[in-house]
């Protein structure tokens, strides 16, 4: 029986194709084909071009078949968010004023996705200048609801099955709120871990390179390829890269302890879901509440990214503000407002939280909240979602992940939120890929019902 590229991941999808029982030009072709059925409803691809995805393939299984080593991810297919620089393709920001921008050079993350034998498949759409207005992209479970932003391509190209690996960013909840939306695991690492030359900034002090996949294990794989040094990011400091897929596939040697915090802001149905999720956990779980100075957090990491856009959008304000969205104008003028010594006080609350998280974190092993307020919201109410779950991981440059353990009475997917301490990325992995193995063990708490 013939294998369909399409059901497996892609730690299978690496294995079998480094066996050469699948070629890289059949999966591929597979997620071409994927792709042409579902795109005109789901608009997840900014920029495709499938001869160019095929010549790839081609030229990876001929590598192969010379018996020349090959990398971790030697033929696997992978969306890239339209703000990373990929040489000779379009990386066009998703606004009118880019439109026709071709760089000729790969970012950073892009040129180890090549070095380590990926099929760069096409770009992933983004919101404008990976900000809050809404895209074109739909919502895979449901085309009359979001996918979230700013990286809704990505995450609907996953979800849907287009593709098994997609890189995103998240400045406020960019990668973890849309993979809750759309159902998929969303991993955010900590920040400075993944190199940003070459991916659009738009808040250094906030943007951080993410990944979505269909598992924990699948996360890890991409993220470890894309992890390491990057000289010229000032966020990345040198040092050697973490075992994340080591940690992924490893089983906890005491089941772990999970803080269950509830924050302010969700909706009821996800309240009754983690309220449920943390039962089924029973002693694993314990209630905590958000740590002393977090209540000003939201606000501090908003006047941070304001004040941060007004300076790195300028170049694209000064070519054209009357093609900007007004959500984006309204950030820049707001930015613009801001005093130098409010920035520069706000930039030092991410130390005092991290003390904060690091003693809860002291007596668990993560953080296990809500990854949006709720379902994903429909397209009729034109925005992308609240990043009131999130926003404050992305201030403290924590990593996070969606896990898509539950789902409210329509089928619409709630992703559960895990969040660990700066730096332990392989052991927050570990206890994401535990939480999915005992859940999907007790499947009568993986969907909520309601009345």
């Amino acid at each position: 029986m013939a294998l369909d590229p399409l059901t497996l991941g892609a730690v299978q999808l690496r294995d079998l194709l480094a066996s050469g029982a699948l070629s890289a030009e059949a999966v591929t072709a597979a997620c071409l084909k994927r792709i042409a059925q579902t795109e005109p409803q789901l608009h997840a691809w900014a920029y495709l071009d499938p001869e160019y995805a095929l010549a790839q393939a081609r030229a990876l299984d001929a590598w192969r078949k010379k018996g020349a080593s090959i990398g971790p991810l030697h033929g696997v297919p992978v969306g890239i968010k339209d703000i990373i620089d990929t040489a000779r393709m379009p990386t066009e920001y998703g606004s009118p004023i880019t439109k026709g921008r071709v760089p000729d050079k790969d970012a950073q993350l892009v040129a180890r996705l090549r070095a380590a034998g990926a099929v760069i498949i096409g770009k992933t759409v983004t919101t404008e200048f990976a900000f809050m207005q809404p895209s074109a992209s739909r919502n895979p479970h449901d085309p009359g609801h979001s996918p979230g932003g700013s990286s809704s391509g990505s995450a609907v190209a996953v979800a849907s099955g287009q593709v098994p690996l997609a890189v995103g960013t998240q400045t406020g909840g960019s990668v973890i709120r849309p993979a809750s939306y759309c159902g998929t695991v969303g991993f955010k690492p900590t920040y400075g871990l993944i190199g940003r030359t070459g991916v659009l900034a738009q808040s250094p002090f906030l943007d951080t390179v993410g990944v979505f996949a269909r598992s924990v294990e699948d996360a890890a794989l991409l993220a470890e390829v894309l992890a390491g040094h990057d000289p010229q990011d000032a966020a990345s400091a040198p040092g050697p890269v973490p075992r994340l897929s080591k940690a992924a596939a490893e089983a906890p040697p005491l089941p772990p302890l999970l803080a269950v915090l509830r924050l302010p802001g969700a909706e009821p149905v996800m309240t009754a879901a983690l309220d449920e999720l943390a039962a089924a956990l029973g002693d694993s779980a314990h209630p905590v509440d958000l740590p002393p100075g977090f209540a000003g957090a939201a606000a501090i990491r908003m006047q941070i990214n304001q004040a941060e856009m007004a300076k790195c959008l300028f170049p694209y304000e000064r070519r054209g503000r009357a093609f900007l969205s007004d959500e984006i104008r309204e950030a820049i003028d707001a930015g613009n407002q801001i005093r130098a010594r409010d920035y520069i006080a706000a930039l030092d609350w991410r130390p005092v939280l991290n003390a904060a998280v690091d003693e809860l974190l002291s007596r668990c092993d993560a953080i296990l909240c809500a990854a949006a307020p709720g379902p994903a919201p429909p397209i009729s109410e034109n925005h992308t979602g609240s990043s009131a779950m999130n926003g404050i991981w992305t201030l403290c440059g924590t990593p996070a992940i969606t896990l898509p353990l539950m789902a409210d009475e329509t089928g619409l997917p709630l992703g559960v939120q895990l969040v660990g301490r700066r730096g332990e990325d392989a052991r927050l992995l570990r206890v994401a890929h535990w939480l999915s193995n005992h859940m999907a063990r007790t499947p009568e708490t993986t969907e909520r019902e309601t009345a």
